[in-house]
């Protein structure tokens, strides 16, 4: 039977702990003795065991801590037996001794990393390796020593407590904690106190809270605070670890200061061309508090009529503000008060404080050399469309305001007056037209006049001129809408086929009045004009006033008799002339176009157009047969005109057949390509002598004719050369020679060229043994002559 007897080398308590039941067998009995509390260890046939070793933590000794030793009664010390350690750290943190049982500790133990171990022991036959004992479990537990200090969550705590705060305020709480046994001993048993930030904090030494212990703390004499909190193990006693940390307290702003002015007066200049509404200077007071406590208001104590103030929220400055415009030569100084006031109070600090403030503002007003002033702005003139072109329309005014009173000058600005309608006087502002108005096109004129001092143009001053154009009666009434009128053939006579209206562009004062009528002696029509009638309505209003509606401007057009025929006539067209009542009287005269159109028994439109006519109403048998007779001799006349056309035949470039020479023609000027031969004739090449006929160019109608002048002849042996040469010389020579504008070129050839003679005249081959297709290949230049010499060729002749 195993047998773990209990080994303690540091630690002098028993562990009162459970013992381990063995198994039967020969048990030698280790332990007999009682405990020193007076406990009997447990006895039993089969031997007595400890199941807990205990080991205290971070030993200092050697390197290998012994732990304990295991025996078993089934070991002789004969070496037979062998000791085997299994479980938490077996091998590792604990060895044991194979032959003797002895464990030992290989490191230092944290009982905060772990604080038992579980393990295993067994013993074997060395021989056989068979188990001798069955597994018996212990464990090893580590008693815990002061090895770690207090820790604080936080190296730096932040915190904040209003100013003014009572004694006692709690500010903070801060918290250590100790990683050792809080169950054992000391340890971890802390206590906090304060190093640092007396005597303004305190803290509590039990729970780390940091209250305020000094009264009337104020943040504007100091702000922020540094404390230090230390908190200390085996509570307190000296030996004990400790920890610190810092706490970073800041006093919090309230309202317990007010606005002050650092100065009573303030002196502000202003130049009077300050526009209303603009700022001439700041004032400021200060206020020791921050935020919404600092924020301030300014106003003017009792009002002013010329300056008010108001409060930049950003700056939390005062900004005095024109209302008036100032005027250096009416008044120069003005002086005011001003207050300021915090917005926000706190009721508890307000006891026996004022918490607004004075301050004087002076203005001075500083001269300025102004622009002129008009009169008034904006003018607003009215004007009749028939008054003549330059005419009087009205009359603007403005004054240099400055004391010297200088000149001033009117201009109109185009840009205003793009059709150039007005005129103004420099000198005086009288407004005239330059044009005709006419208040159908434009109702109003709006323009801009400027006034500039005459002897500084730069100051310029603008006033709007609205100009009214008023109506005269100029424009005719005519008819409101295109009518679409139509009247039934079997219509009866007085019957209504069309109400008109009409329009006029002009506005007469009292409204519009038409009369409508038409020609008496018209036999179709009638027209019944309403004569501008009113209609009466009675109202509910007291005393039942009789209302007066809108002029009923319409017309009637009725039938005078009836039986309407679209074979007689199937359109009537009624002039209707149509008067207005304002002075002059103008009257217009608008046609009404009436349709004949077939109604049903309703008097429904049916169809409006013209019914067909007989043939025997028509045009006579004669009048057909000329018609037809004339179409006839018009086609004949085409017909014959195309066959001319057709047969007319072009002048071949080669006359005959046996006609082939080289013939090489350049001009200078645009000719009809390579069938122009009518520059020039070459048949002089062919017969020098043949001159006797007056021979003209073809191509060109000369202006001037001059009398043919016979040349001298040439001998039949001369050469072409020669014969050029000594043409030229006489057409040089000869002052009648019309000056055409035509070239011929000759190029030599013949024996003394280097590329001899290039004339096929001279060629041995018969003009049968040639072959013309590659001339079709050679492009478009060609084909004129591929045509003749390919459609000459024998074998397409047979």
């Amino acid at each position: 039977m195993l047998i773990i007897p209990v080994v303690l080398t540091l630690c002098t308590l028993w562990p009162a702990a459970a013992t381990l039941p063995l198994r039967p067998g020969n048990i030698r009995n280790v332990f007999g003795t009682p405990e020193s509390d007076g406990r009997i260890l447990q006895r039993s046939k089969r031997g007595w065991m400890w199941n807990q070793f205990f080991l205290l933590e971070e030993y200092t000794g050697n390197d290998h801590q012994y732990v304990g030793k295991l025996h078993s009664n089934m070991d002789k010390d004969d070496g037979t037996v062998k000791y085997i350690l299994t479980g938490d750290g077996a091998g590792t943190l604990f060895l044991i001794d194979e032959n003797s049982g002895d464990i030992h500790a290989t490191k230092k133990l944290d009982r905060e990393e772990k604080a038992m171990y579980t393990l295993h022991a067994k013993v074997l036959d060395r021989t056989t390796n068979e188990e001798l004992e069955p597994d018996t479990e212990f464990n090893i537990k580590i008693h815990d020593i002061n090895d770690n200090a207090p820790k604080f969550e936080r190296d730096v705590y932040f915190a904040n407590v209003p100013e003014m705060s009572d004694v006692g305020t709690s500010v903070v709480t801060v918290t250590a904690t100790d990683a050792d046994d809080q169950t054992y001993g000391n340890s971890a048993k802390l206590v906090y106190s304060i190093l640092q930030g007396q005597p303004y904090f305190s803290v509590d030494s039990e729970n780390g809270t940091i209250k305020t212990a000094l009264p009337g703390m104020d943040r504007e004499v100091k702000e922020k605070y540094q404390v230090v909190i230390q908190a200390k193990d085996m509570a307190g006693q000296m030996g004990g670890l400790s920890g610190t940390t810092t706490v970073s307290i800041t006093l919090s702003d309230v309202n317990d200061s007010p606005p002050r002015f650092a100065n009573h007066s303030f002196r502000i200049t202003a130049v009077e061309s300050t526009d209303i509404g603009g700022a001439i200077g700041r004032i400021k007071a200060d206020d020791p508090d921050v935020g919404r406590n600092a924020e301030m208001e300014y106003s003017v104590v009792g009002g002013h009529d010329m300056f008010s103030i108001v409060t930049d929220k950003t700056t939390q400055e005062g900004v005095i503000i024109i209302k008036r415009a100032l005027d250096y030569e009416s008044k120069r100084d003005y002086e005011f008060r001003v207050e300021v006031r915090n917005t926000y109070l706190d009721a508890r600090y307000i006891q026996g404080l004022q918490f607004k403030d004075y301050a004087t503002v002076k203005v001075t007003v500083e001269n300025v050399d102004e622009p002129p002033v008009f009169t008034r702005n904006p003018y607003i003139i009215e004007v009749h469309e028939d008054t003549a072109a330059g005419s009087f329309v009205g009359v603007v005014s403005a004054r240099d305001p400055d004391s010297e009173n200088k000149a001033v000058k009117y201009s109109i600005d185009r840009h205003t007056d793009l059709e150039m309608l007005f005129n103004i006087d420099s000198s005086n502002g009288t407004i005239t037209t330059r044009k005709a108005l006419d208040r159908e096109m434009s109702k109003w004129h709006n323009i801009s006049v400027m006034a500039a001092e005459i002897n500084n143009p730069r100051q310029i001053a603008r006033v709007p001129v609205f100009i009214k154009v008023l109506d005269v009666n100029d424009n005719a009434p005519e008819f409101a809408m295109s009518y679409d009128t139509f009247v039934c053939e079997n219509v009866k006579a007085g019957q209504l086929i069309q109400t008109i209206s009409a329009v006029d562009t002009d506005e007469p004062l009292v409204g519009h009045k038409f009369v409508f009528s038409i020609s008496p002696e018209n036999p179709n029509f009638t027209i019944s004009d309403r004569e501008g009638r009113t209609t009466k309505a009675t109202s509910v209003i007291p005393q039942s006033l009789p209302l007066l509606l809108p002029v009923d401007n319409t017309a009637n057009i009725l039938t005078r008799r009836g039986g309407f025929s679209r074979r007689e006539m199937s359109v009537y067209f009624l002039p209707v002339v149509i008067s207005d009542n304002d002075y002059p009287i103008q009257s217009s005269t608008s046609t009404l176009l009436v349709r004949v159109c077939a109604c049903d028994s309703r008097g429904n439109m049916q169809s409006c157009s013209p019914e067909v006519l007989p043939f025997s109403d028509g045009l006579t048998t004669g009048a057909l047969v000329a018609i037809l007779l004339c179409v006839i001799i018009l086609l004949m006349i085409v017909v014959l005109f195309t066959a001319l056309r057709k047969q007319r035949k072009k002048e071949p470039l080669i006359i005959s057949k046996d006609d082939v020479r080289d013939n090489v023609v350049s001009y200078n000027d645009e000719g009809g390509g390579e069938e122009d031969t009518q520059a020039f004739d070459i048949g002089t090449l062919r017969n020098p002598e043949v001159m006797d006929a007056n021979k003209l160019r073809r191509d060109i109608i000369p202006e001037m004719l001059f009398s043919f002048r016979r040349t001298s002849p040439i001998k039949d042996n001369t050469d072409v050369r020669d014969f050029i040469n000594g043409r030229l010389q006489e057409n040089d020579s000869d002052p009648t020679a019309p000056p055409y504008d035509s070239l011929a070129t000759y190029a030599y050839e013949g024996s003394g060229s280097l590329a001899e003679s290039l004339s096929s005249l001279e060629s041995a081959a018969t003009e049968g043994d040639q072959e013309y297709d590659y001339l079709s290949s050679w492009g478009p230049q060609f084909k004129k002559l591929a045509e003749m010499y390919i459609g000459r060729s024998p074998d397409r002749d047979t």
